[in-house]
């Protein structure tokens, strides 16, 4: 087995697109040598990188957050599971945030997709006025906002 891979065969073997990992590559989430030719090879490594990045992303962190996290990895050596278990243990809180937001989602669907009411006056999820605004950006309703009154 190879030392180094090639982009195509990490992507090939993470499911990542090659422009996906340079663009990692840019951000400096994973790095690469550069073979005489000026191709980059990958270490096997970084096959875990990528995977970390991939379900980090799955999880709805944003890629700085990934940034934060992986630079909590040690330097100088491969990182080991141990130090991939450190990295994910407060992920469990966001997780199960994640899946009380699908669960509103699917259920507000199942709400409005389902009455077939179509009223404007009746409707929790209508927006008057723009009242909705004043709670901040995106659909404020449809993702449980706390600050949200029935008397909005």
């Amino acid at each position: 087995m190879p030392a180094l891979l090639t982009i195509s065969e990490v992507s090939r073997r993470s499911g990542v697109a090659a422009s996906a990992l340079r663009f990692y590559e840019e951000k400096g989430l994973i790095k690469s040598e550069r073979a005489g030719s000026g191709h980059r090879r990958y270490p096997r490594a970084v096959l875990r990188r990528i995977a970390f990045i991939v379900f980090a992303q799955r999880i709805g962190m944003t890629l700085d957050e990934v940034t934060a996290e992986l630079a909590k990895l040690p330097e100088g050596r491969v990182p080991e599971g141990g130090d991939w278990a450190k990295l994910s243990s407060s992920w469990s809180g966001r997780i199960d945030e994640r899946i009380a937001e699908l669960q509103r989602l699917r259920a507000g669907l199942t709400e409005c997709i389902g009455c077939g009411c179509l009223s404007l006056d009746r409707c929790q999820f209508t927006n008057a006025g723009d009242r909705a605004a004043r709670l901040g950006p995106g659909p404020r309703f449809w993702v449980g906002d706390p600050r949200r009154s029935k008397s909005s």
